[in-house]
């Protein structure tokens, strides 16, 4: 039997683009769309009876999710943030052990932070270890750790969120274990 009467909820783009859908696990398009709640009479929206909120809508898939899906960052974007942090944790190593570079620490270890930060809150703490290992086995292999390069891994640790304790304990099996 049909309904007579009834709230149905119209909605409407106001945005595209492209994202990484929870649903589909990969980088799709979406639809960024406004929903409103409208009393419906056979069938027919009438009468405004408020908003449903802003959803994302994926393309692909039409599975609709919270806008803060969009805060996440999609394959190829995140690829791309990988590649930077690695390289420039390699550069900040290379670059803090080199005799008289105390000057240009500050530097460094803003820029850490401005490739580092966005991209820690979406690694998981293998990953963060790993970039840490990374910047440790580079520091390694002229010889000991120098003052300056464990200060700059300290702040590769801190920008990757990772807590001083296992910074310090990541850092030690580094320098125990042979290249």
């Amino acid at each position: 039997m049909p309904h007579i009467w009834g709230v149905r909820t119209t909605w409407r783009t106001v945005g595209d683009g492209e994202f990484f859908c929870p649903g589909c696990g990969g980088d799709r398009s979406y639809l960024r769309r406004i929903g409103r709640h409208r009393f419906a009479l056979l069938g027919i929206p009438l009468l405004p009876r408020g908003t449903a909120g802003t959803v994302v809508e994926c393309a692909a898939c039409r599975t609709c999710f919270r806008t803060d899906v969009l805060g996440h960052p999609t394959t190829t974007r995140f690829s791309a943030m990988l590649r930077d942090a690695v390289h420039t944790v390699a550069l900040a190593v290379l670059a803090a052990g080199k005799e008289g570079i105390d000057g240009s620490g500050t530097a460094l270890t803003i820029e850490l932070h401005e490739v580092l930060d966005p991209l820690a809150p979406h690694l998981a703490p293998a990953g963060s270890e790993d970039i840490l290992l990374q910047g440790a086995r580079i520091a390694l292999a002229d010889g000991p750790y120098t003052p300056s390069e464990h200060r700059t891994l300290a702040a590769v640790g801190r920008a990757l969120l990772l807590s001083h304790e296992d910074t310090e304990r990541l850092l030690a099996i580094a320098a125990r274990t042979p290249s």
